[in-house]
């Protein structure tokens, strides 16, 4: 499969992760935010990790929504196990640290399964044993980062890699630099935004999404019977919210359309892009209008609301309430906590909802509540009363 590379980007990231500041001994990398979809995840693996490489560092790469089942914090942990598996001087430093002057003794052995959160060897005396060993710099990257504040193993894996961070930032060792990625600039600030969060301050940037440069590179290489003309695609590209695989699905659509002729093919393109558009979006409102009347009148206000929507509110119960009434619901229909509550963990998971372990809850893809808006699915919920309404609580 042929790649496009956004090198120029990679190597001047790589330069600003890498750099050593002369005013902080602790910076904390990067956090990077773009929506779900745009080419994120391949620039990371496909162009920023040889850069990193290529300038000196080691690169360890943990992605959080691989394995959507597994714990954000176990999923950190084995990937910072994996690296240091490949560096059998590492594993000894840490078997005598752990008391052994052998990597075996008596029929016992270091495990790297005592490397984690808790007990045994720490991700800081870990990571700090890596440094040692390699004398090179060690960029973490944490593809889909915020699903690390969904549970409290992820929680406790930032504090710990926050640790690791101040001390391979010191004098004495070679650094530690954190890349965290998010498809939701909101969620994503959830991380270091508060003075409580591991990377309080941390710069936050948007991801910039692919360009005119990949727009002709994909014209060149769409194997379409006609040509493509690149500023009528990069316009489609923009409604397509920038997303790769929407213009290639139209492409695969054309290829197997035998009968098309040249002077057809850009008429034919945009209007597969436009059903590939419509494709995606009809397929999430379909998961949206099977809910039940409770998930809907919940979903319906958290899409509304944004940052405003602190579900077990007064105030949000009525909202719920509203909504029910407008949509033709029974006049016993009610919305209470514990309803509330049995809705959001619906919506979790049908994917549409995502919970921080402090009780914050957001849409699982931002622009669910364009898509609701337009469907007119969000006129009836009533505005936050007064100024605005309060954090979520936890439930």
């Amino acid at each position: 499969m042929e790649i496009f590379h956004r090198t120029a980007l990679a190597a001047d990231m790589a330069g600003k992760i890498l750099f050593v500041s002369p005013t902080s001994a602790s910076s904390s990398g990067l956090f990077l935010a773009a929506p779900r979809r745009t080419g994120k995840s391949t620039f990371l693996r496909e162009d920023l990790r040889p850069q990193l490489e290529e300038k000196g560092g080691l690169v360890v790469y943990a992605d959080l929504w691989e394995d959507r089942k597994a714990d954000p914090g176990d999923v950190i942990v084995h990937a910072v196990r994996s690296e240091l598996a490949q560096h059998e001087g590492v594993v000894k430093r840490l078997a005598k640290a752990a008391g052994m002057e052998k990597v075996a003794v008596g029929g016992m052995s270091f495990s790297l399964d005592r490397v984690g959160l808790g007990d045994g060897v720490s991700l800081s005396a870990a990571l700090a044993a890596l440094s040692d060993e390699c004398k090179r710099p060690i960029v973490l990257i944490i593809d889909e980062a915020q699903h690390a504040i969904t549970s409290e193993k992820g929680n406790d894996a930032l504090y710990a890699l926050k640790a690791a961070r101040d001390e391979l930032n010191s004098s004495r060792r070679h650094g530690l630099r954190i890349v965290a990625t998010g498809s939701n600039r909101d969620k994503l600030a959830m991380l270091r935004n508060s003075r409580d969060q591991a990377f309080f301050g941390a710069p936050l940037v948007n991801f910039p999404p692919l360009g005119a440069d990949y727009v002709q590179w994909f014209c060149e290489r769409a194997d379409l019977p006609g040509k493509l003309d690149p500023a009528q695609v990069q316009e489609l590209f923009r409604r397509a919210f920038f997303r790769p695989e929407l213009l290639g699905a139209a492409a695969d659509a054309l290829r197997f359309a035998f009968e098309l002729k040249a002077d057809d093919v850009q008429t034919e393109f945009a209007q597969a892009v436009e059903a590939q558009i419509e494709a995606s979006n009809s397929e999430l409102l379909r998961v949206v209008h099977s809910l039940t009347p409770l998930q809907s009148a919940v979903l319906r206000v958290l899409a509304a609301r944004g940052n405003d929507y602190a579900p077990f509110e007064a105030g949000t119960i009525a909202a719920y309430q509203a909504v029910l009434q407008a949509t033709g619901q029974p006049a016993d229909a009610k919305a209470d906590v514990p309803g509330v509550q049995q809705a959001l963990l619906a919506l979790q998971e049908k994917s549409l909802v995502w919970r921080a372990a402090r009780g914050v809850y957001a849409l699982e893809e931002g622009s669910l509540s364009e898509l609701m808006a337009a469907d007119g699915m969000l006129a009836m919920v009533p505005p936050v009363a007064g100024q605005g309404g309060q954090a979520a609580a936890a439930k």
